[in-house]
């Protein structure tokens, strides 16, 4: 049966449609590891994803916990990772690299692969930060890119699975403990794929995701710009911000 969308493509306001397809909703959407709402001071608390249309031919979603994923860093990254503070592009929003659970208590990592213009280290000595320069963050990047990609079975993991939707599947998250992406190919053509729809829902969070060390939760040019302390710190606004894998072209 044919879909209808308006201008918004999705029956309200709540809902953002995706899919392959941009007559019928929002293309190229999440291919990098992400947290949904991570340009919010208070990052989405659970996220919702109904399947309205399985595309014949696979596009599946790809889910990671987070707790599991930081249990496997080394000891010394993981002393380093819990120094390290995300800067979002598009907002200048905080983030910790690594939090407690605010339920659980369990220690997890959380970075947004798309979206992250910089990061902060915590330098010794009281209010005391810098931005990392381009090989430490892109370090940090794929670092964390391969640490999630290693929870596949087929990688020797456990804790990260690629979920082939069915006919009405609803999958509910904990956007603060499971990050996820799209396949590939839930973002092929849909004359090859057929087409995908998928509606996604939030909910929002019940206290800000805030950074530590007694930063603000969104970050100043005054802050930035003192933290640039080699000179070549970076920080990239807005749009996608840093592009650790220039060979990821879609929107997150």
């Amino acid at each position: 049966m044919p879909f209808a969308c308006s201008q918004f493509f999705a029956p309200n306001r709540h809902i953002f449609r995706l899919s392959n397809d941009s007559a019928v909703g929002i293309v190229g959407v999440g291919p990098q590891w992400h947290n949904d709402g991570s340009f919010e001071v208070g990052v989405f608390s659970h996220v919702g994803y109904h399947i309205v249309r399985v595309p014949e031919h696979g596009g599946n979603t790809q889910f990671v916990h987070q707790g599991a994923a930081f249990d496997m860093l080394p000891p010394e990254k993981q002393e380093y990772w819990s120094r390290l503070v995300s800067v979002n592009a598009t907002s200048g929003v905080l983030h910790p690299v690594v939090h407690d659970h605010p339920i659980s208590g369990r220690r997890s990592v959380y970075l947004h692969l798309g979206m992250t213009g910089g990061v902060l280290e915590k330098a010794e000595g009281a209010n005391k930060f810098r931005l990392l320069e381009e090989e430490e963050i892109l370090d940090v990047c794929r670092t964390y890119n391969e640490l999630l990609n290693a929870g596949f079975p087929e990688r020797g993991g456990n804790y990260a699975v690629s979920y082939p939707y069915q006919d009405g599947d609803c999958i509910f998250i904990d956007n603060w403990a499971i990050a996820h992406r799209a396949s590939a190919e839930a973002h092929a053509d849909k004359a090859k794929q057929g087409l995908r729809i998928l509606h996604r829902t939030t909910v929002r969070a019940f206290r800000p995701f805030s950074p530590p060390f007694g930063l603000p939760d969104v970050a100043t040019s005054d802050l930035l710009e003192a933290a640039d302390t080699s000179g070549t710190g970076v920080f990239v606004p807005g749009g996608l911000g840093f592009r650790w894998d220039p060979t990821i072209r879609m929107q997150n």
